[in-house]
């Protein structure tokens, strides 16, 4: 988990940028349909300069995507090399298999229903913005790497650090990530709003914002209650292999359900999660182990959302994916979702790349999937961390509650690198937050640090 703020702070920020893309949709939409003497309300000229913005930001996302890759994903699969021995593959073929259940899932869902439920509304005409509002000027920003190209270095860069977890390169990339958190969280999320605003103005132009605006709600309906299923699945299998009571597990893991829905931040929930966990059962060595752990490697709601969103587009907007391709987008997106918690927009912003790369959208497409993430944020984020701890009743049981020097290879708690402890070092105050440290340091295996 990287993070660039305290907790608090970015709770605050995160509550303020759903408000802010709210405003910007209604607002767009309503500035853009009222037509006065049989114009819209706002001059052509006016919106024109929201186009060029909106335009030269699609740009710089284009950019920036490569390096969110690079910066998230590398030091992300080098973490996975730190500590816990064997249980460390165990723990995420686990989160592994539970994100790509999660994204076939609302494939099924998604290709039985939005044909039927999504019948009749094809946006074909929506395409880049300024369609209907041409912006004054082009700026072509090209990308220092394609996003294909970006996937494959964070790999083969990030299982080879994975080797040296004390080397100069990788703490390099430490330093890197934060970097790219600040990005994100400074520069990207900050103006997303705006960027948003461009886009919805020119739907409403084109006469296709409530057409846009009744789509959404029906996919919102489908993902609210492809999240109940999710969960409901997860907690079934970890109940039957862990023999416990899977509603009973639910109810006791509402409390950090309940803190990730209001703060939409995986890392200021991890303390509730931990603590409803050992709760059921687990033990104390599994549930510190595998929830700050699962709180980077297992996105299951993000997939299900980012899937059931980017599908919709799709579909509304006449667009030919073939199964093979969506198959292939679920496996490659539920590697991308190991960077993205305690990241503001981060999940969304990687996985934009592959959505643009694999899936062919075009600027337009991908600002409506920034949108719907956001507006949509603190329920995948609440699936995600409530799922967390149907992993650890599987571990615990696999584990027999045993986690710790009894499992782990001779020299892994001498080669784990704290990494946030060393960011903490070498960086300004803030950078770094309590929560975060305490969770590195207990998946760094130094529980009392």
């Amino acid at each position: 988990m990287s993070n660039a703020q305290p907790v608090a702070r970015k709770c605050r920020m995160k509550g303020g940028i759903l408000l802010w893309v709210i405003v910007a949709i209604l607002l767009a939409v309503a500035l853009g349909s009222i037509r006065v003497g049989g114009h819209p309300i706002i001059p052509a000229p006016v919106g024109r300069g929201f186009a060029t913005f909106s335009a030269v930001f699609s740009q710089f996302l284009k950019f920036a995507i490569p390096l969110i890759i690079i910066g998230l994903v590398t030091p992300a699969i080098a973490d996975l090399g730190r500590g816990a021995g064997k249980w460390l593959g165990v723990t995420t073929a686990v989160a592994y298999a539970s994100t790509l259940f999660a994204g076939f899932v609302t494939y099924a869902t998604c290709a039985a229903l939005f044909p039927s439920l999504l019948s009749g509304v094809m946006l074909g005409d929506v395409s880049e913005p300024g369609s209907a509002l041409e912006s004054f000027f082009t700026l072509e920003i090209a990308p220092p790497v394609e996003v294909l190209t970006a996937l494959i270095l964070s790999f083969v860069m990030g299982i080879g650090l994975s080797l040296v977890p004390r080397g100069v390169l990788r703490k390099g990339f430490i330093e890197f990530r934060a970097i790219i958190t600040r990005l994100i969280e400074t520069i990207i999320i900050p103006l997303l709003p705006l960027h948003i605003f461009g886009i919805f103005l020119n739907f409403a132009y084109t006469g296709e914002a409530w057409a846009v605006m009744r789509t959404l709600v029906r996919v919102v309906v489908v993902v609210l209650v492809l999240e109940v299923v999710i969960l409901a699945c997860q907690y079934t299998a970890a109940g039957a292999i862990g023999r416990k009571n899977p509603l009973k597990a639910i109810l006791t893991l509402l409390p950090a359900y309940m803190t990730a829905l209001g703060t939409s931040s995986s890392a200021a929930t991890i303390p509730v999660t931990l603590r409803q966990t050992k709760k059921l059962g687990v033990s104390d060595a599994v549930a510190s182990f595998v929830i700050p752990l699962c709180a980077t490697i297992h996105l299951a709601g993000s997939t299900s959302k980012i899937f059931a969103f980017a599908f919709a587009i799709a579909f509304t907007q006449g667009l030919t994916i073939s199964a093979a391709q969506w198959i292939g987008f679920i496996f490659m997106l539920g590697v991308t979702m190991v960077a993205a918690p305690g990241v503001p927009g981060g999940a969304i912003a990687a996985a934009s790349g592959l959505i643009a790369s694999m899936l062919g959208f075009n600027d337009a497409q991908v600002g409506l999937m920034f949108a719907t993430y956001i507006a949509m944020d603190s329920f995948g984020t609440a699936t995600n961390v409530t799922g967390d701890a149907a992993i650890a009743i599987t571990i615990d049981r696999f584990a027999d509650g045993r986690l710790g020097h009894e499992g782990d290879p001779e020299n892994a708690r001498e080669l784990a690198f704290d990494g946030m402890a060393y960011l903490d070092g070498v960086s300004v105050e803030g950078v770094v937050s309590p929560e975060e440290l305490a969770a590195s340091s207990a998946a760094a295996g130094n529980p009392g640090d």
